[in-house]
């Protein structure tokens, strides 16, 4: 009887310190929210967080993408081709970079690779006192050092999964048409007639650019709020890339099921 009585207490204390977590995020977002367009003041620490973030990200999102494409291109010409449809298969390609993987998938190589370094990286400097050091300067860390990273995250995650559904659909287009011998013409032609910029190009944009706020906004917080020690940073960097996985699978069910449940 004690050990179930202990089993529900540490699954309320779980719940309680989940509650305690998001309750302090979601002050720290409102906290940030007032910095973000005064940062805008310093368009060259923006650049410069795009780049650190997005450009130097860009290897791993292009490798990946074309090998999920070569992926998809041979899984779905063997599907379709059991249907005689194998014409489709640009389509289907297209439409499942474009509304899920893209956006999905580049969040996540993101979150690992870059979500993890901006906390690293605040953590790092609260650890050296640099953040204490620019409050004594009379220099809000939160408008000089927190804000342009957010918006280099924010900004890079959407450019990144139209980059990576582009040359998903390139790798597609190789497999299917180069290797399998699959029609040129019905490739491109599917994808021109049946995706439509707003619902399908649209969503999946509207989709990263969530996820890329989300993962921003995770990375800064973990990394500001992180405890001054080795320790610390390691755990807020683990932090990091675990809450942005399951936020962006979770954010992307609930608005697929708005966008296209129907």
């Amino acid at each position: 009887m004690k050990a179930v009585v202990d089993a529900i207490a540490r699954l309320g204390r779980l719940f309680l310190d989940g509650v305690q977590h998001a309750g302090s995020m979601a002050l720290f977002a409102v906290e940030l929210a007032w910095v973000l367009i005064p940062t805008w003041t310093r368009p060259r620490d923006i650049l410069q967080q795009v780049y650190a973030a997005g450009v130097l990200s860009l290897v791993i999102i292009l490798v990946a993408g074309g090998f999920v494409g070569l992926v998809l291109g041979l899984q779905g010409y063997n599907i379709l081709s059991n249907f005689n449809a194998s014409e489709s298969l640009g389509v289907m390609v297209a439409l499942s970079l474009v509304r899920e993987l893209g956006p999905v998938v580049a969040a996540l190589l993101f979150a690992g690779r870059a979500g993890s370094a901006i906390t690293a990286e605040i953590a790092l400097m609260k650890t050296t006192e640099q953040l204490a050091a620019l409050e004594m300067m009379a220099v809000d860390p939160l408008r000089r050092v927190i804000g342009p990273r957010f918006w280099g995250a924010m900004i890079s995650v959407p450019l990144l999964a139209a980059l990576f559904s582009l040359v998903g659909i390139v790798g597609g287009y190789l497999i299917g048409v180069v290797v399998l011998g699959v029609d040129q013409a019905s490739y491109w032609g599917q994808i021109r007639e049946q995706m439509e910029a707003w619902d399908d190009v649209g969503g999946g944009a509207i989709k990263s650019l969530a996820f890329g706020a989300v993962i921003a906004l995770i990375s800064v917080y973990e990394g500001y709020r992180a405890e001054p020690t080795a320790s610390g940073m390691a755990r807020a960097t683990t932090q990091t890339v675990v809450l942005s996985s399951l936020a962006v699978l979770g954010l992307d069910f609930v608005m697929t099921a708005f966008m296209f449940g129907a």
